[in-house]
């Protein structure tokens, strides 16, 4: 048996559980105050109501020959429990007991005066507890928390511990937050508040499990199990691990165990009560004041009743440092309580009102240093807080504020719309050491009141006077300000100017949406930061500020000249400045500039960037949609990155950039001349420059570079040692000679594309002899006629591209495959060309080592039939056999991917394994109409595209390999289909759609054939 007994305690009774096991679970002293654990007593704690235990016998303690003190215990019923009490004989001077069951690790420390009763011990049995002397502190360090889940019968009380020494956090008798108890989310913390009342009838609340107080034996199983599941959890560390919840996880903790919930209640996790916003009785407000007498800090804002409950929280916490309410009525009385908070330091009100009457709201305290009033309504407020340093009002419907604060340096009284101008100048005057003042949204405020705040308050360092129209800074002098503030000021205009440069310790202003400002000029040492944003009539800047590091202009439609000096700038973005025309800049340390859009910038812009411009360290310049720059000389030896995008005025760009490394032309479609030299580029894309006839560049780092749609390019100076890549398609004014000269410059190229070049001719691939690492060749598109300078010079070629060459005779390929000319080549592209049926089939059958191969459109190409002279088949287990005839087997071929796409004149495709294509794994013949019969042999082929072959009749597959075949608008039979896809094994997916001839019965019957099949695209759904 496993089952813990409680007992019903009595005047100073302690009681430990115990099975056979040991001891189970700490009870509670409810006399003393005091918990037995493993461990030691600590004080403190609060007596959990036990059930009633049955048979108690007396026991006395007796000394043997040793000294030692041994209780022995008889003959008692089936329940277990051993109870300390203080009736028994005292002995003064000595230290306390440790009693522990023999052969067991578990102690339980009692004080010397205590006799021993027990209950419910095993029939026949002894149970023998040894009597020793030990200390509290060193047996106390073995405690162990324990998490148990036993059956109906095990039942326990919480520890609630708060350290030996400090005062504990009271666990109400009624804590009946049980194990399990399912309650609606986000009601937590309401239901623990219901669950901490005391009902009052000193009964232990039910369990998880259902069961309440023992009676005897009553509700005890007969057959009861012992089940334990231990989680060793110190108490100090779940203390760690719950210092991380918030109170709303904190109470939903409480509902998992005991443990939790004793620990979940400890009160250095409720020194903050807040209850913002929730529907919280009086009561409960309360029991949690009296649970948590040291909380600190309360927050019932927006909850009933809040004037009672402040005045509650005052009353009963008496170290109560901050308090945060509002959103309903606060009384006079509530007032009158504030100064017997001793320890008050910071009262938040937002959204209330204040007052029962129409006299002064008075906040009298010693010790108080925040106050906030926001969004409050009320007459006259008086404020005497002699440590008061920090007050807000902001938003308060007010006529009158008198501040007796010695000490206050925050005064915030924005958007107080009824507070007069005299109040303002009474309130800020009477605070002699105030720094920082916000008067925004208050129209009433005059520059004779700023005069006299000025004299009044010499430390004041921070004024905001933003949305003050009667405020002009006339003769107004406020030499000791940092920051100042003056948003949409309608009195701030130029002359404003005068007394904002007496400012000289100004780091920071704001002049937004002042529409009377037409200038600024100032000379200030000291301004770090100036913003100017939607100044209608703004138009000149002049700044000579040292420390300037962040300037914003924005939308001031009639901004003409900028001039900047400073040594600490080091971005500045000046977007959508239409009227922009002077810019003036002295800024060594500049690095990013941003004139996107500024259109009427004209070519003299080019100077403040160039060399001796007064930017010697730019490093980005962005001038996008520059539409007025028409020639554009930039020569730095700093800048990185240029970006001209959209600036399709420019007829002219030189570049003498040693540095550039990025460089953007898009949309410069009127560009006409373009130098690079030098660049540090290592590419180059000119985009699409129609008019770009001459182009010079100097990059020794050069990799790569795109002339692409530069269609009248007929002078290129490219002086690129380095260059690897050369992209000069649609280039149709490219000649001989300037081929000639980059080839003889660009030693190193390896890939040139001079597709669509049409003045391209033999004299000009002559000179690819200079080019010994010439590996892609791409002259599609062009009017060649013969090929033997390619064949003579380019011996290294990989990739030969001959789409559309359409003036090849018959005979150009004879080289290939006669003389064997390009050993290296790979990959041929004779798409839509003219080449006869003959010169393929050879070049197909003599140039065994192509491994990719285009003949996309070609009329002149007929069936694709491999098959043998001696029409000997072969199987594909044939491969493996050593007795075939060498003899009758030609030479291994290389092809990978064979393309013929679109050839109108196919009409049968056979492909055997006596072609010995075991390489060929991609085929495409979609597209040819009339090819009708498709007989195959590959071994590894795993690509078949026969889309949209209406024609297609015949489908003879031995492809073991082939994962993919689309048959997408074919006009086959499925009988055909399903005889073909069955010695496909590997196939993954197949595409029937659009094929009228195949039904949808078919379905279930391919995936049978070919069990393979994972993807099946069809028209219908089966």
């Amino acid at each position: 048996m496993s089952d813990d007994r409680e007992e019903r305690g009595g005047e100073g009774l302690v009681s430990v559980g115990i099975n056979n096991k040991g001891f189970r679970s700490p009870l509670i002293d409810g006399g003393r105050g005091n918990a037995v654990t493993r461990g030691g007593i600590r004080p403190g704690f609060s007596m959990q109501r036990c059930g009633r235990l049955n048979d108690l016998l007396y026991v006395r303690p007796d000394s043997d020959e040793s000294g030692e003190v041994r209780t022995s215990i008889g003959q008692a019923s089936s329940d277990h429990g051993v109870n300390f009490n203080g009736a028994g004989p005292s002995r003064s001077g000595e230290s306390p007991w440790v009693y522990r069951m023999k052969s067991q690790d578990d102690f339980v420390e009692v004080p010397n005066d205590f006799f021993a009763t027990v209950s419910d011990s095993f029939v026949g049995d002894e149970l023998l507890l040894e009597a020793g002397r030990g200390s509290s502190e060193d047996v106390w360090n073995h405690k162990r928390a324990r998490v148990l889940s036993c059956t109906q019968a095990c039942r326990y009380v919480a520890l609630a511990s708060s350290g030996s020494g400090t005062s504990g956090s009271p666990v109400n008798a009624g804590l009946g937050i049980s194990q399990g108890a399912s309650v609606p989310p986000g009601n937590d913390m309401v239901f623990y508040l219901n669950s901490t009342s005391d009902d009052g009838d000193g009964r232990e609340p039910m369990d998880s499990n259902g069961g309440g107080g023992d009676n005897g034996d009553e509700g005890t199983p007969s057959n009861s199990e012992d089940f334990e599941v231990r989680m060793d959890l110190t108490d100090d560390l779940l203390h760690m691990v719950f210092s991380f919840l918030d109170h709303i996880n904190l109470c939903r903790a409480a509902r998992v165990c005991r443990q939790w919930r004793a620990a979940s209640a400890h009160e250095d996790f409720w020194r903050c009560l807040n209850f913002e916003n929730r529907n919280i009785s009086h009561q409960q407000f309360r029991e949690m004041c009296y649970r948590y007498p040291n909380a600190t800090e309360v927050n019932i804002l927006g909850v009933p009743s809040v004037d009672i409950l402040a005045r509650d929280a005052m009353n009963s916490l008496r170290n109560i440092e901050v308090l945060i309410l509002g959103k309903g009525q606060l009384g006079d009385a509530f007032f009158h309580t504030i100064g017997d908070c001793p320890v008050l330091d910071r009262l938040s009100i937002t959204d209330a009102t204040l007052g029962n009457s129409i006299q002064e709201i008075p906040i009298y305290h010693d010790r108080l240093r925040h106050l906030e009033i926001i969004k409050c309504r009320v007459i006259r407020i008086s404020i005497r807080c002699s440590q008061l340093e920090r007050v807000s009002l902001k938003r308060t419907n007010m006529g009158h504020a008198m501040l007796n604060c010695p000490q206050l340096r925050w005064l915030d009284v924005a958007s107080c719309h009824k507070l007069s101008d005299a109040s303002v100048r009474s309130a800020a005057t009477s605070c002699p050491l105030l720094t920082s003042l916000d008067l925004s949204n208050c129209s009433c405020v005059s520059d004779e009141t700023l005069r006299e705040i000025a004299l009044a308050c010499p430390n004041l360092s921070i004024l905001d006077a933003s949305y003050c129209p009667n405020i002009s800074l006339e003769f107004v002098r406020l030499p000791m300000l940092t920051n100042l503030k003056l948003h949409s000021c309608e009195g701030i205009n130029s002359a404003s100017m005068a007394a904002i440069s007496y400012c000289s310790l100004l780091e920071a202003l704001q002049l937004d949406c002042c529409w009377l400002l037409t200038s600024v000029n100032l000379d200030l040492p000291r301004l770090r930061c100036i913003s100017l944003v939607h100044c209608r009539k703004f138009v000149d800047l002049n700044l000579r500020c040292p420390s300037l590091s962040s300037i914003t202009i924005s939308n001031c439609p009639v901004l003409n000249r900028i001039s900047i000096t400073s040594n600490s700038l080091q971005k500045l973005v000046l977007q959508k400045q239409e009227n922009l025309t002077t810019v003036s800049l002295q800024c060594r340390r500049l690095q990013e500039v941003d004139l996107t859009e500024c259109e009427s910038l004209t070519n003299a812009i080019c100077e403040v960037f160039s060399e001796g411009g007064g930017c010697p360290n730019l490093k980005s310049l962005v001038l996008d949609s520059c539409e007025s720059l028409a020639r554009v000389v930039l020569k730095s030896t700093s800048l990185v990155s240029l970006s001209l995008v959209g600036c399709r005025a420019m007829t002219c760009l030189h570049l003498s950039c040693s540095n550039l490394q990025q460089v953007f032309l898009d949309g410069c479609d009127h560009l006409e001349e373009a130098s690079f030299s030098p660049v540090g580029l290592q590419s180059l894309n000119l985009g699409i420059c129609p008019k770009l006839s001459l182009l010079q560049i100097d990059g020794p780092l050069m990799t790569v570079l795109e002339l692409k749609g530069c269609g009248v390019l007929s002078k290129a100076d490219i002086h690129c040692p380095n260059l690897s890549s050369l992209d000069a398609s649609f280039c149709s004014q490219l000649k001989d000679e300037c081929l000639s000269a980059t080839t003889e410059s660009c030693p190193y190229i390896e890939s040139l594309i001079l597709m669509s070049c049409p003045s391209v001719g033999p004299n000009g691939l002559s000179s690819l002899s200079r080019l010994p690492n010439l590996t892609v060749l791409d002259l599609s598109y062009t009017f060649l006629i013969d090929l033997l300078p390619i064949f003579e010079t380019c011996l290294q070629l990989k990739v030969l591209k001959l789409q559309a060459c359409k003036y090849l005779v018959d005979n150009s390929l004879d080289p290939l495959h006669r003389a064997g000319v390009l050993p290296s080549l790979r990959e041929i592209d004779l798409s839509y060309g003219s080449i006869c049926q003959s010169a393929i089939e050879e070049l197909l059958a003599c140039c065994t080592h192509l491994t990719h191969v285009s003949l996309n459109g070609c009329a002149n190409m007929h069936d694709l039939d491999w098959s043998t002279s001696s029409g000997r088949h072969f199987k594909c287990e044939d491969l493996e056999r050593s007795d075939v005839d060498s003899q009758d087997v030609q030479p291994n071929r290389l092809l990978q991917n064979l393309n013929c796409v679109g050839c109108p004149n196919i009409k049968k495709v056979v492909i055997p394994l006596s072609a010995r294509c075991l390489n060929l794994s991609s085929l495409n013949l979609s597209l040819s109409a009339n090819l009708r019969e498709v007989d195959m042999a590959c071994l590894n082929l795993s690509f078949l595209n026969l889309s949209n072959c209406c024609s297609l009749e015949v489908l003879k597959l031995d492809c073991p390999r082939l994962s993919s075949l689309l048959l997408q608008a074919c006009g086959i039979e499925e009988q055909v289909v399903e005889a073909a896809v069955s010695y496909c094994n590997s196939l993954e997916t197949l595409d029937i759609r659009l094929c009228p001839k195949i039904s949808t019965a078919v379905i279930g019957r391919l995936r049978t054939v070919c069990p393979s099949l994972k993807r099946l695209f069809s028209s219908q759904s089966p």
